[in-house]
C-alpha cells in the first residue's frame, strides 16, 4: 500500500513528481481510502482485501524453512 503524490501544471499539463507515501493516512477521511472509493472500491472492501493479503503473506513467510533439516 502506498500513494504517489503528483502535481499537474494547469496551463502546460506537465506532471511533476512530489513524493511517495509508503504509509498513507488510513482513516475514513484520508486520501488513500477516498482514492480507492473513487475507483469503485469501498472502505470495507479495501480493508478486507488488505487483511486477506496480510494473511497470505503470513502463510508464505511461516512456510519458509529457516533451519537446516538433515534427511
Amino acid at each position: 500500500m502506498a500513494r504517489v503524490d503528483l502535481f499537474l501544471e494547469k496551463d502546460t499539463h506537465e506532471i511533476y513528481f512530489n513524493e511517495i507515501n509508503t504509509i498513507p493516512g488510513f482513516t475514513a477521511i484520508s486520501m488513500y481510502p477516498k482514492l480507492m472509493g473513487a475507483s469503485g472500491v469501498s472502505y470495507s472492501e479495501l480493508l478486507t482485501h488488505l487483511v486477506e493479503l496480510a494473511i497470505a503473506r503470513h502463510k508464505r513467510k511461516t512456510a519458509l524453512c529457516r533451519e537446516y533439516q538433515p534427511e
